[in-house]
């Protein structure tokens, strides 16, 4: 990835989120903003989600989301933290159950948008996504750590995509992508050979290649999330545990 800020958010800085957060509160510079306004745009819904399964309305859900980023994009607010706090999903939810416990009061009474620092929450979008969570009796945190997954998953799907895009190969990337999922016996290599023009050994070297890329980038996108390279195999396997 390039040190450069650029319109993708895959490609913010070639660093970890920890990072992101602590250069932002050390200098708040447009680039130190931006960067961190761009983290906080991928993984707001999981925090939405998280909200209104707490039993808020989706305007207070809303509203409840976006005054927690804007706190989280005030320098002052940033300047102490460190890397230590742990895996940055814990730490990103666990700074917003303190936001909801002590702060909702003066968050309500603040006039909506204010002039201050926001992020772009599509309401609308918000709603129908969240009309397809389970109806069951997952919790909050259950409701917040699947969503994280997804979106981290989301990521990396389209991180790949862009890559294939730039080579000018996006018709092989949507014949490949549901290789992603399912056993390798269950793909049909044949329906995909005679789609792409290739042979079946090709199709199987291509799909064996795809899913090496996605695994690279599924372990540089996890590795970002935490503090050590100790860690990433731990919360990949914890990451899909909450998805079964």
């Amino acid at each position: 990835m390039s040190d450069d800020v650029s319109s993708s958010h895959h490609d913010v800085f070639a660093t970890t989120h920890w990072s992101v957060v602590q250069l932002a509160g050390r200098h708040d510079t447009p680039r130190a903003q931006q960067a961190l306004s761009a983290l906080c745009e991928s993984y707001w819904y999981p925090l939405y989600a998280y909200v209104r399964r707490q039993g808020h309305s989706s305007h207070d859900a809303q509203d409840l989301t976006q005054e927690f980023f804007a706190r989280l994009l005030e320098i002052n607010s940033l300047a102490s933290l460190s890397a230590d706090r742990g895996r940055f999903r814990a730490w990103l939810l666990a700074s917003l159950k303190h936001f909801l416990a002590n702060e909702w009061d003066r968050a309500r009474a603040a006039k909506r948008g204010g002039g201050r620092i926001t992020i772009s929450l599509d309401e609308v979008t918000a709603e129908e996504r969240y009309k397809l969570e389970p109806t069951d009796e997952l919790s909050a945190d259950r409701i917040f750590e699947r969503r994280w997954a997804l979106t981290l998953l989301d990521t990396v799907v389209a991180a790949l995509r862009d890559e294939y895009m730039r080579d000018d190969k996006q018709d092989i990337f949507d014949a490949l992508k549901p290789c992603l999922a399912g056993s390798r016996e269950s793909q049909p290599y044949s329906e995909i050979a005679r789609d792409l023009a290739m042979s079946e050994g090709a199709v199987k070297v291509a799909v064996h290649r795809f899913r090496q890329r996605y695994r690279e980038l599924l372990r540089r996108e996890i590795a970002h999330t935490v503090n050590s390279a100790t860690e990433v195999d731990d919360e990949i396997r914890y990451l899909f545990s909450v998805l079964s």
